[in-house]
């Protein structure tokens, strides 16, 4: 006997998994906890048993509800699903399984449709953040086909405008939580950051890297994650996260400089591989630490100072493009808005299945 999840699954910008309504999952963590694992078949490495992927960015859920904060229509309730080892961790967020938190809202009837495009205001309830999600609803129904293309995904889609604001301190309060601009961790200049995604950013020299490798240059190179990892851990202790050696934050990102007429060339670990694209979140984070004065990113990146700043960050399969707005290159680093365009894609709609020994509703 099985319990039935009704599930919408979908792509999510360069990420995709199972959305679901948060009434129809279990309500106490340990048992969400077993049920989420068992959907995406985690504890083994290609997720046999389940709807998982076998990689970390098809080892993702949503789960959506209406809101009750004052701003937002809807909660955003991210997961990420471990594979080889069984397990979920809720402390990070996801901006491009957000991607698809609007589309799932207007066709599940939680936020009405407008004719042209609907605005779907979203609360992260990882990590706070509010963000503004544009859908483009022509004649009352989500459009999914267009002509936005996002490197990482082939082909293109209709696009999807996501403007995240109040992201300083997602996780920790403060832009720099252990206060300091840049932090010597073994060695190696690391900064410490905290928009939309906690981050430790370091360059890739430093490394003994140029920063322009693949994802599977990066993750067959055992050297670098045993010298890497060490340092993301006291890292994640010296901004106020604690034991971070099985959890997914503080993410960790090497820097260097564009070749591709960007600001920054970015390598994103999610942390135990190199992410084949860039996160959202990470590019926002990354961002960041391009336009604050004393970090890593200093004299590696090259942009021009303004209240707007379109940021292109390079990475394996391209480049992700963020737009902040507020006060930069000034000796500050003031952040209103910071925008990104994102695509998504109904796959199938239907219900995904749990024994009744691992849950009954």
């Amino acid at each position: 006997m099985h319990t039935a999840i009704p599930c919408l699954f979908m792509r999510g910008g360069t990420s995709r998994g199972p959305y679901m309504n948060r009434a129809d999952l279990p309500e106490d963590e340990a048992t969400l906890t077993e049920v989420l694992a068992t959907i995406m078949g985690s504890g083994h490495p290609l997720e046999i048993d389940g709807v998982g992927g076998g990689a970390a960015v098809t080892s993702k859920l949503a789960m959506i509800s209406p809101s009750e904060h004052e701003w937002a229509d809807v909660d955003y309730f991210f997961a990420q699903v471990m594979i080889a080892e069984r397990g979920v961790d809720y402390s990070p967020s996801c901006g491009n399984i957000l991607s698809g938190v609007g589309p799932y809202a207007i066709e599940t009837g939680l936020v009405p449709a407008q004719d042209g495009e609907t605005t779907v205001k979203i609360r992260n309830t990882n990590t706070g953040a509010l963000i503004e999600a544009v859908v483009k609803t022509p004649g009352g129904e989500v459009l999914y086909e267009g002509d936005a293309a996002i490197d990482g995904v082939p082909g293109t889609a209709a696009p999807i405008v996501l403007n995240f604001m109040d992201v300083i301190g997602s996780k920790t309060g403060k832009l720099f939580p252990t206060g300091n601009p840049r932090d010597l961790i073994d060695g190696i200049e690391v900064t410490c950051i905290d928009v939309a995604m906690p981050m430790a950013i370091a360059r890739a020299e430093d490394f003994g890297l140029t920063g322009y490798e693949t994802k599977q240059e990066l993750d067959e190179n055992k050297a670098f994650f045993e010298r890497m990892e060490p340092i993301r851990r006291v890292a994640g202790a010296m901004m106020g996260l604690g034991d971070v050696s099985k959890k997914v934050v503080p993410k960790f990102g090497l820097l260097a400089k564009p070749r591709a007429g960007g600001a920054i060339t970015s390598r994103y670990f999610v942390p135990e591989t190199c992410h084949p694209s860039h996160a959202v979140t990470g590019a926002i984070c990354v961002g960041s630490c391009v336009l604050s004065p004393g970090t890593v990113a200093e004299g590696l990146a090259a942009f021009e100072p303004g209240p707007t700043v379109p940021i292109k960050i390079e990475h394996p399969m391209g480049a992700i493009d963020v737009q902040f707005e507020g006060s930069f290159g000034t000796g500050d680093f003031e952040l209103r808005k910071a925008g990104v365009i994102r695509t998504a894609r109904k796959i199938w709609k239907g219900e995904l299945y749990v024994p009744k020994s691992t849950w009954t509703r």
